[in-house]
C-alpha cells in the first residue's frame, strides 16, 4: 500500500473515482506501464488494456450492476464491493502474473 499510503486512502480514492464518473463505466486498480499502481475510471468501452496497462481489479459501475439493490447510491455499492465482494487473491495473482483463476 505504499502507493496509496494506507488501505483507507486506497479505498477513499477508489470510491471517489467510482462515484465521480458520470454514466456507464468501470473503476479499476491497474498496474501502469511505468510499474506503478493506479486507480483509473473508464467510460463506455474504454479499457486499461488498450493503453498498455494491466488490470488487477475492476468494479462495474454501469447501472445494471447496482441499481436494483442500491438505486442512486453508487457510493454505497462501491463501498460494499470493496468491503465484501473483492477477491483480493485474484487481484494479487493478476499483479504477480499468476494465470490460474480462483
Amino acid at each position: 500500500m505504499k502507493t496509496f499510503g494506507s488501505f483507507d486512502e486506497f479505498k477513499k480514492q477508489f470510491i471517489e473515482t467510482g462515484t465521480q464518473l458520470f454514466g456507464s463505466g468501470w473503476v479499476w486498480l491497474i498496474l501502469d506501464t511505468d510499474g506503478t499502481l493506479k486507480i483509473v475510471g473508464t467510460k463506455d468501452a474504454d479499457l486499461p488494456l488498450i493503453h498498455g496497462q494491466k488490470a488487477l481489479l475492476v468494479c462495474d459501475i454501469w447501472e445494471h450492476a447496482y441499481y436494483l439493490d442500491y438505486q442512486n447510491r453508487r457510493k454505497d455499492y462501491v463501498e460494499i464491493f470493496l468491503d465484501h465482494l473483492v477477491n483480493w487473491s485474484f487481484a494479487e495473482g493478476n499483479l504477480l502474473g499468476n494465470t490460474q483463476r480462483n
